[in-house]
């Protein structure tokens, strides 16, 4: 008994089974089979259906980036006192975006400075000594001349004559060192004064400018935070034009060329517009297989750095067969077209892809140049 049970199971289950796949299969309509072996009456208004050559188009994702990008780094090591400016803010030349702590700049160059002046006064010093120095020399000098002259006429001693010779030859000596003196007091003063103007710059980098007109891209510092030198505060965009920097990959790089014109998609905006190529980066990166290409774009309200945007390239070309969207019928998920074949009109099934303005493409069910109905 248990066993016919399990066999009846069986026999039911197999023949549900059946009944479904055969269910399935005889719903499956393939396009171009007719919906009736009967003719129609022709419609109103006709058309032909036609073959077309349509390009197809290589996305090339990439992000759109300015020109010229400046990065604003500090020269100095010092505190962030204030930030001027936030994104999107827009500045001109020399307009403070900036400011460092300058406590420590100020109190070095009060110190160059008054290092200078007290150079300056030892090189007052130094020209009084070699005044001094010159008249006690011009003195000794003329002593000396003298006292030779009257050991000439034996009116001078020879210790009269050493005497006055020692004293001419220390005055020589001291003039030679005062003059030494006043030529080291004016090279202390040139090393003053730079070591004043270095203070004098370096308090100046305390004060961030921005080095042209532009727009701020990021702000990436805030006051407390600390500059160093190499670490960029403020990203600048110096010019209003814009580029797009796409990724294509190297079986495509072939079909682009410098300067050629390409169409480029900012998905956001919803936007499609011209735009020059005007760099290839001749390397391809070898764990992408890309290159990067970059894009020159033109003015466009809302377009700002970083958005997202597809650089199209012409991938090849292929032929499709295309009928006016108001030639379909739709009854459910299934496509018809009212066909004119064997002197008769008939209503086939197709299958449609993509859409072209007004127009539509055929995938199969006809092949071109046929004439067919438009739906009213």
């Amino acid at each position: 008994m248990k066993k016919t049970n399990n066999f009846l199971f069986t026999f039911l289950l197999t023949l549900i089974l059946f009944i479904f796949v055969s269910a399935l299969y005889a719903e499956k309509i393939l396009p171009g089979v007719t919906t009736s072996s009967t003719s129609m009456p022709p419609p109103q208004e006709t058309t032909h259906s036609t073959v077309k050559t349509i390009v197809e188009w290589y996305e090339a994702v990439g992000t759109v980036r300015p020109k010229v990008e400046t990065r604003i780094e500090a020269q100095i090591t010092a505190k962030v006192i204030d930030v001027k400016v936030t994104s999107g803010s827009k500045v001109l030349k020399g307009t403070p975006l900036v400011i460092l702590d300058n406590r420590q700049l100020k109190s070095r160059l009060a110190q160059a400075k008054q290092g200078l002046k007290s150079a300056i006064s030892k090189k007052e010093q130094a020209q009084h000594a070699v005044s001094s120095a010159n008249a006690n020399f011009t003195q000794k000098k003329l002593t000396f001349e003298r006292i030779k002259k009257y050991f000439e006429a034996q009116a001078a001693t020879n210790q009269d004559v050493e005497k006055a010779e020692s004293a001419f030859l220390q005055a020589k000596a001291s003039l030679e060192q005062a003059s030494k003196a006043l030529s080291g007091s004016k090279s202390g003063i040139m090393r003053a004064q730079e070591i004043v103007k270095e203070a004098q710059i370096a308090l100046g980098y305390t004060v961030i400018k921005a080095p042209q007109n532009g727009e701020i891209i990021r702000r990436q510092i805030e006051p407390g935070d600390l500059a160093l030198p190499g670490k960029p505060l403020i990203i600048l965009q110096t010019e209003g034009s814009l580029r797009l920097e796409a990724f294509v990959r190297e079986g495509l790089i072939a079909k682009v060329r410098k300067n050629q014109e390409l169409k480029v998609e900012i998905t956001t905006l919803n936007k499609t517009f011209n735009a020059i190529v005007e760099e290839i980066v001749p390397y391809a990166d070898p764990r992408t297989r890309t290159f990067l290409v970059k894009a020159g774009l033109p003015v466009v309200d809302g377009l700002y750095p970083g958005m997202f945007g597809k650089l199209l390239i012409p991938a090849g070309e292929h032929k499709i067969v295309m009928i006016p969207i108001s030639a379909v019928r739709k009854v459910g998920q299934l496509e018809l077209v009212t066909l004119y074949d064997d002197n008769v009109w008939k209503r086939v099934f197709i299958k449609t892809g993509k859409t072209y303005g007004n127009q539509i493409e055929v995938l199969s069910g006809i092949s071109g140049d046929e004439l067919i109905g438009i739906k009213e």
